[in-house]
């Protein structure tokens, strides 16, 4: 998936604000600006686009995490340099303090229905045996049914 629209869909999902935007951003020790942000949330035909980097998402998603769940003691941890959907999952769990029995039932939400082993694949490491490559259909549903579980209006 397009970091981007990953972007723009928990922007969404939460009604964030740029002012929220900026702070999340912030509690991840970045700075960034009304500008960057609108320029990252405007659609691919928009002259102003930008893409969102992989080291820019993962500083919003260690911000989310800070943001939903509180600042950790000690060091904050580094943002990836190449963010994978597995990762994008991972973090997005950590921040909305999914357990398994919870993520399943928010695929069923999105219409897809994935078993206990299926989704415990995803957040092995890449080098054990039962690692699974999380693809953009799987990131695509678990946004879709997070939106449909954390969207007042939906």
């Amino acid at each position: 998936m397009i970091n981007n629209d990953i972007l723009r869909r928990i922007r969404y999902t939460f009604d964030f604000d740029d002012s929220t935007m900026i702070a999340i951003f912030a509690l991840a020790g970045y700075q960034v600006t009304r500008e960057q942000i609108s320029a990252w949330l405007k659609k691919d035909e928009d002259p102003a686009y930008q893409m969102c980097s992989d080291t820019q998402l993962a500083i919003f998603l260690n911000g989310l995490i800070n943001y939903k769940r509180g600042k950790k003691e000690g060091p904050q941890p580094e943002p990836e340099q190449r963010l994978t959907n597995n990762i994008i999952f991972r973090k997005l769990r950590i921040a909305l303090n999914l357990k398994a029995e919870d993520i399943l039932e928010i695929m069923e939400l999105a219409g897809l229905h994935i078993s206990k082993h299926e989704l415990s694949a995803f957040f092995r490491k890449p080098g054990h045996k039962h690692y699974r490559e999380c693809k953009d259909q799987i990131l695509r549903n678990f946004l879709k049914g997070v939106q449909l579980k954390y969207r007042a209006d939906t």
